[in-house]
């Protein structure tokens, strides 16, 4: 199954974003990384490389990150164990998330799913 690994600046951030997905697709393989190691603020990227193994359940990763340097310290850690079924997304963290989740509970494939969150990240909320 594909996994989904949600990296914020924030540990209760991404596990907000980790448990509304749970409800909506409880059987998604979903981790979720946040702050340094001391609890404060940030980003870690030993923290996120651990959180792609976690995440890995042989049919990919993909990654959605809150703030501009999640995504540098998230290319940091791909770049430690290159591979190529894991996948950054530029969208928005929540509906990313939520979208790619249900279409992967719903058995869409990697592609799929990237194509589903891909055409919904520009989507008006009103």
């Amino acid at each position: 199954m594909i996994g989904i690994l949600l990296v914020s600046h924030v540990q209760a951030l991404a596990d907000g974003v980790k448990e509304l997905s749970m409800m909506i697709a409880p059987d998604v393989p979903i981790v979720a990384v946040g702050g340094l190691p001391d609890g404060t603020a940030g980003t870690d990227v030993e923290k996120i490389y651990e959180g792609l193994q976690e995440a890995e359940k042989g049919d990919g990763v993909l990654i959605f990150m809150d703030l501009g340097s999640a995504v540098m310290s998230t290319e940091m850690a791909l770049e430690m164990e290159p591979n190529e079924s894991h996948k950054m997304m530029n969208c928005p963290m929540v509906e990313g998330t939520i979208v790619a989740a249900s279409a992967i509970q719903a058995g869409s494939s990697m592609q799929e799913t990237i194509d589903l969150v891909e055409s919904q990240k520009n989507v008006d909320k009103f």
